[in-house]
């Protein structure tokens, strides 16, 4: 079995998973980094926990609603209260 690229389609299925992986991976820290960035532009002071907390989450359906209610959150605590 290869495991070499053809473009960005990789030909064994442990590299695929790996591939898959890391862009869930990017794509959470993305999202961690658009909340922060809302935040920051709204003027919204983050403390270092809540930065982190936000920064260490993996679950990309829970960075979505946390980056929703960063649009009309008035403090970092509103935004990531259960």
């Amino acid at each position: 079995m290869s495991t070499t690229a053809v473009g960005r389609e990789y030909l064994s299925e442990h590299l695929r998973a790996l591939a898959a992986q890391h862009e869930a991976r990017g794509r959470a820290e993305g999202e961690g980094i658009a909340v922060l960035t809302v935040l920051e532009a709204r003027g919204i002071t983050v403390s270092v926990e809540i930065r982190e907390q936000i920064l260490a989450c993996t679950d990309v359906e829970q960075l979505d609603s946390w980056l929703r209610r960063a649009v009309s959150a008035t403090t970092a605590e509103d935004v990531v209260r259960a």
